[in-house]
């Protein structure tokens, strides 16, 4: 390999960039083995070995330590580089589970409930309502759920059947009339009977999801039909 002299100057110039008293022009360049990259790394090497002082050769030791801290400042390179690939492959990943889910429905931590079709009856006709979950505790002797307007009018109640744990609420979107109600959001609450006693149970509205994002961070969130967004970690429960 042969080594010109601009090729010499050109080293002498990196050196003097990394170790001259001009600290303004220092600041604005790599002055350390973290800030450089491996071309930067070996041309600063050659550049020594080219201009040290014949009768005071560098060090050996004092090499092999650039080279280790280069060689670790790599391998950090290298790390931070999978650990970003797997990232995005964990999002990706999730976002794809999360897209499975489209269609269906998810246990919100709100009891405010939208309205909505559910399907089709024998006859064809549209079939709307509401579903919610119940928490009834443990050995729940069962008890009643009840449906509120946005008014907070009472507008319909139901029974809860016997059992512990989680139980669905599916109410059809009538009155105790039979009549269809409007679209809308209701308030769904609950009480369990237990021991002759009665006290109230956490509820929690049915969504159903429409679709998902990624957004800023790589988080992965479910676009509800009332509208609202969740987080696949604040889910509660798929239906």
């Amino acid at each position: 390999m042969t080594i010109t002299a601009a090729d010499v100057a050109s080293r002498q110039e990196l050196l003097a960039s990394l170790n001259g008293p001009d600290s303004s022009s220092r600041s604005q360049k790599a002055r350390t083995v973290e800030d450089m990259g491996s071309e930067e790394f070996l041309a600063l090497m050659v550049a020594q070995l080219e201009n040290q002082d014949p009768t005071k050769p560098m060090d050996n030791l004092a090499m092999m330590n650039q080279l280790a801290q280069f060689g670790t400042v790599g391998g950090i390179q290298d790390l931070n580089e999978a650990f970003s690939g797997l990232t995005n492959t964990m999002t990706g990943a999730q976002a794809m589970q999360a897209a499975a889910m489209v269609g269906r429905s998810v246990a919100t931590e709100s009891n405010i409930g939208t309205m909505s079709p559910l399907g089709v009856d024998a006859e064809g006709g549209m079939v709307y309502g509401v579903q919610a979950s119940a928490d009834m505790g443990d050995n729940s002797q069962g008890g009643v759920y009840y449906v509120q307007n946005s008014s907070g009018e009472l507008v319909h109640s139901g029974p809860i059947a016997a059992g512990g744990g989680t139980q669905v609420i599916r109410w059809d979107g009538k009155n105790s009339s039979g009549e269809q109600l409007p679209l809308g959001r209701y308030r769904i609450s609950a009480e369990s009977f237990y021991g002759g006693q009665v006290k109230p149970v956490p509820v929690f509205a049915h969504e159903q999801v429409m679709s998902v994002s990624v957004g800023s961070g790589n988080e992965v969130t479910l676009n509800l039909s009332n509208g609202q967004s969740l987080r696949v970690n604040d889910v509660r429960e798929f239906f």
